[in-house]
């Protein structure tokens, strides 16, 4: 596994993906778990704990996908015209997110904030499945022409496992966000969420063994790197540990500690998946010789190098960004005349 920019371009695509996945995956689980809560106040709360941050959040997917246009050209062309209708329903999903969250407080009427609730939940859970959709059906394979264009449908995209990979991203998702949460709040809200944490992980970890077994069955060339590098079964077995420790940080009341061991198992699931996809960027099935990968889907090295110097300068910026934000707006969540 030889070091080039290609090698490099390919982590810091997943690094940035990762960083989205993290950092919006609890603003995607506060969503989904909107609903849950019944009155006005504890839904104010649940909207302002992610107020703040969750638009800077989203720079991350915006940068990530930057970044993979400029580094992988045809992957950038083959999964945004391949996956089409997906990623105009991921996009008017989360367009009607944040829609509902600059909305819902606009009004006092109770039927106005009911509706932008509905829709801040329901975007919320399709973003979710959506994102894990897309992540099975490129784990998985797809069906690609010579061109590397994708020789499919909507319909094709809709498989058992890439489903399964759907909900268990939701069931993360939604845990992530729990903790989140009950980090965020207090009170009878923490209370309430802390009852819903367990629930949650039984169900996370439910659908991420279901999902190990389905990919070692349905994709058995995602343990191909790790067969061949037994030192990095080290990856699934820090994520293992770092899932464990969450029921234990929130047996003891350690929400913030709970929340770092969730944001590690998120990093390590999506480093598990680099690893398995790697040096492949989508893999054509059934014709593997389509397939793109970090080599015949690259932009030239000129760009690669261009774009790293301007990547190494940009990076520690957002970096820089997304801690003085979470800093600013550290603590509990209070309500008061400027919140949602």
């Amino acid at each position: 596994m030889s070091l080039d920019l290609n090698t490099v371009w390919f982590i810091l695509v997943g690094v940035l993906l990762a960083g989205y996945a993290v950092l919006d995956g609890f603003d995607l689980g506060v969503g989904a778990l909107h609903l849950f809560t019944r009155s006005d106040h504890d839904r104010r709360i649940m909207l302002n704990s992610i107020g703040p941050v969750w638009d800077g959040n989203e720079v991350w997917l915006v940068t990530g996908g930057g970044a993979l246009f400029a580094a992988f050209p045809e992957v950038y062309a083959s999964a945004f015209s391949g996956f089409y209708i997906a990623f105009m329903l991921l996009l008017v999903a989360l367009i009607f997110r944040a829609v509902a969250i600059e909305f819902r407080s606009k009004r006092e009427s109770p039927t106005w904030r009911n509706v932008w609730d509905i829709s801040f939940a329901v975007s919320s859970i399709v973003s979710s499945i959506l994102i894990g959709v897309a992540l099975g059906n490129i784990a998985l394979g797809i069906p690609l022409n010579a061109n590397g264009e994708y020789a499919g449908g909507l319909v094709g995209l809709l498989r058992p496992y890439p489903l399964v990979v759907g909900v268990t991203t939701l069931a993360l998702f939604a845990m992530h966000g729990a903790i989140y949460l009950a980090m965020k709040t207090e009170g009878e809200l923490q209370a309430q969420v802390r009852g819903w944490i367990p629930h949650l992980i039984a169900l996370f970890v439910i659908g991420y063994v279901f999902t190990t077994m389905m990919t070692l069955v349905l994709a058995p060339h995602m343990e191909a790197t790790l067969l061949a590098y037994p030192v990095l079964f080290l990856v699934p077995l820090l994520n293992v540990l770092a899932i464990a420790n969450i029921p234990r940080e929130i047996f003891h009341g350690n929400e913030f500690r709970a929340f770092l061991s969730s944001c590690a198992a998120m990093l390590l699931l999506m480093a598990l998946f680099g690893i398995g996809m790697y040096p492949n960027l989508i893999i054509s099935t059934p014709v593997a010789e389509h397939s793109l990968t970090i080599y015949n889907a690259a932009s030239s090295t000129k760009t690669h190098t261009i774009m790293l110097i301007i990547a190494i300068i940009g990076m520690p910026l957002v970096v820089a960004y997304t801690f003085s934000i979470y800093w600013i707006f550290r603590g509990k969540v209070k309500l008061d005349a400027t919140s949602y």
